[in-house]
């Protein structure tokens, strides 16, 4: 395969290229492409350096697939003459994950919809993905009829420069100097704050109103009730959410939702009430399971029922995402 990924130098860029190598993707091009600014430099990939050129169209062409990482803006000018030139676009940023028409496939849960016609997968909200990957398989044994999500989310879902400022920040913090918020907008660490997207006319913020859409549109449930809470938290990479469910009828027992999880590919139950041990970031960073357990029934409610999860950002929700998808598609029959 002909591989090219623009926005090879930022965060999930570089993820994407150590899980092709890790995964050993048969590969006769990896073309990697940033802004003109990081145009000459190289990356190492595989024992080789590799040289960046311009993301522009005319460097598109003659790839079977092309990973977009660089933001709506690139996704927006790049996607379409990716396609006209015969590439399948996989698109990590957010400008086509809502177009009717446009599957946003997690494989776990909606696999089924990658076939050789569609040529365009937007990669969904990460924060959407690590929550559909623990609901998924309960709500087909067990209908859901609302959630309510609260999020603990990283540094690594703002990318390299905000990770690079809470590391500053706590040094700067420890050493007793000024902390200064240069990327976020309050200081970072040892602190948290409400999500820091556009809050609209409803008070709900941008990431918020995109778990809600997404999560729906993956799990194929329109009339799912979501109420999300996004907040960060001065971790790293790996994002931790809490989880209220209702079910429509009455909620599974504690030994159900665990065997469910625990069945479903990409979830690893962790569970160790003994030990107080459940899922965390320090857990599932740089790996590719969505972490799942505290599972407990709610005292007040024979319909609800609570759970914990926690998953990698960068690879789950971005990286390890797309390349699944690619791995999906390749695999596909010539005349499906």
């Amino acid at each position: 395969m002909r591989i090219g990924i623009v926005g090879a130098t930022g965060a999930v860029g570089r993820e994407i290229m150590e899980i092709l190598a890790e995964r050993q993707i048969p590969l006769t091009e990896l073309r990697l492409l940033a802004s003109a600014r990081s145009a000459g430099t190289k990356l190492p990939f595989r024992g080789q350096e590799l040289e960046i050129q311009t993301a522009r169209p005319e460097a598109l062409a003659d790839l079977d697939y092309v990973l977009l990482s660089a933001g709506s803006g690139p996704s927006l000018a790049l996607a379409g003459p990716a396609q006209a030139a015969g590439a399948v676009v996989i698109d990590n940023s957010s400008a086509f994950r809502m177009e009717p028409g446009v599957p946003l496939v997690v494989p776990e849960v909606n696999g089924h919809l990658i076939t050789r016609q569609q040529t365009l997968y937007p990669v969904g909200n990460c924060t959407a993905i690590l929550l559909v990957m623990a609901l998924t398989p309960i709500h087909r044994a067990f209908p859901i009829e609302r959630v309510i999500v609260s999020t603990y989310q990283s540094a690594s879902g703002a990318g390299a420069a905000a990770m690079e400022e809470l590391q500053e920040q706590t040094q700067a913090f420890l050493n007793q100097e000024p902390v200064v918020p240069r990327i976020m907008p309050h200081p970072y660490a040892f602190n948290l704050f409400s999500h820091n997207t556009t809050i609209d006319e409803t008070g709900w913020n941008g990431e918020e109103s995109k778990v809600r859409a997404e999560a729906r549109k993956i799990m194929e449930a329109p009339d799912l009730q979501l109420n999300v809470t996004c907040v960060r938290v001065p971790v790293l990479r790996a994002h931790t959410e809490t989880v209220h469910i209702t079910f429509r009828d009455q909620a599974p027992t504690e030994d159900q939702v665990r065997e469910l999880c625990a069945a479903f590919p990409g979830v690893r139950v962790v569970d160790d009430r003994a030990n107080n041990h459940f899922p965390m970031p320090v857990d599932s960073s740089h790996g590719d399971e969505v972490l799942v357990g505290r599972f407990r029934r709610d005292p007040d409610d024979v319909r609800g029922f609570n759970l914990m999860l926690s998953g990698d950002q960068l690879r789950k929700g971005a990286a390890l995402n797309a390349v699944q998808i690619l791995e999906a598609h390749a695999a596909l029959p010539p005349s499906e």
